[in-house]
């Protein structure tokens, strides 16, 4: 090989040491995704001026939804938190090559587990029955997902229908319970007592709605990105994730790693169940994961599965709903044109972030 040839590769190399550290394709794909969010308000603005609307007061009202006042930004950091939770577990799966879908049931399973010890363990102090709750949300998402991994791995079923299938288990639990012993007697909706105030997860004010589990979804978003990238456990998930005859090969167990992650993915979505109903609705109400999980997979999508990268997915999630719903409010768009609105944001953006991922490995 002649010194050219050699010279070639090294200067590539060179190169594509200096873009990864200047995090230049990070850029790229934040660039791409603002132009397809702004990209997917034009074509929307078409579909406002067809409701016979203004878009343009329809979008003011957008952003004074999600930031015209700081009780509209604690609901949409409120709003992005089970988003965020869920979304981390997700994205560590599909980086595994586990396609778990089942973060909805997982919710609302984390939800029935953090009402059981808020309703039985009320007479404790706040400090021992809020983590108490938490953890026995934790522990009832983990069980559920823990479920459709065996189902997985003993019986040859694929992941993504023993997850899906369990999502209608994970919601009818919910209304099984609610229509038992933990709803509320002469209640017009199916729903739990409301908790007493010991079990109401932390505010971080005083006054306003604003809770802790925020702060708790950007320290977990910061774990998962240790774990991911700093860890044994992780470097085995990007093994399993990269090929699974390599990871054979090297004498890595593929199912209990399938276990491991569909396990810990489903304790994170338990999490995000037992934050919504002790931080935001202080009771378990039939319905409330409704469409959680799936967003959540659209979250780790946009994050192209990078878990620190979840963060920022979440949130954006979080002020869009947030905004539409009070444009909804303000402006009298229909709600399925709200939805509409939304959808075609968020495919634009995965659009975005999938068309940056493989402009990158080109």
């Amino acid at each position: 090989m002649t010194a050219g040839a050699q010279e070639g590769p090294q200067a590539h190399a060179l190169i594509d040491r200096i873009a990864a550290a200047a995090d230049r394709p990070a850029l790229r794909t934040f660039a791409l995704a603002a132009g397809a969010a702004l990209l997917a308000l034009i074509v929307t603005a078409v579909l406002i001026l067809g409701a016979g609307k203004n878009p343009i007061t329809a979008y003011a009202a957008l952003l004074r939804g999600a930031f015209g006042s700081w009780d509209r930004i604690v609901f949409a950091l409120n709003k992005s938190t089970p988003y965020i939770m869920a979304g981390i577990g997700v994205a560590l799966c599909f980086r595994a090559r586990v396609i778990n879908i089942g973060a909805e049931g997982q919710i609302a399973v984390g939800g029935i587990g953090a009402t059981w010890i808020a309703l039985s363990a009320a007479s404790l102090p706040s400090l021992l029955v809020v983590p108490l709750a938490v953890l026995a949300g934790a522990a009832c998402g983990a069980a559920l997902a823990a479920v459709a991994a065996i189902i997985h791995l003993k019986r040859g079923v694929h992941e993504v229908l023993c997850t899906l299938m369990l999502n209608f288990v994970g919601v009818l639990l919910v209304s099984e319970v609610l229509h038992g012993e933990m709803g509320e007697p002469g209640a017009g909706f199916p729903q739990s007592p409301l908790f007493e105030p010991a079990a109401w997860m932390p505010k971080l004010m005083a006054r306003g709605d604003l809770h802790i589990g925020i702060l708790i979804a950007v320290a977990l978003a910061v774990a998962a990105h240790i774990l991911f990238w700093r860890t044994t456990f992780g470097f085995r998930l990007r093994i399993l994730g990269a090929s699974r005859p390599a990871a054979r090969y090297v004498g890595l167990s593929a199912s209990w790693q399938t276990f491991s992650v569909m396990a810990l993915a489903g304790a994170l979505a338990g999490l995000a169940g037992a934050t919504e109903v002790l931080g935001v609705h202080y009771r378990l109400i039939e319905g409330f994961s409704a469409g959680f999980g799936f967003n959540a997979v659209a979250v780790a999508l946009i994050a192209s599965l990078n878990p620190l990268a979840v963060l920022p997915a979440g949130l954006f999630l979080g002020f869009i709903e947030a905004g539409a719903l009070a444009m909804q409010r303000e402006v009298g768009v229909p709600s399925s044109l709200v939805f509409v609105i939304q959808g075609l944001t968020m495919v634009f953006v995965l659009c975005a972030v999938g068309y940056g991922s493989v402009e990158r490995k080109v």
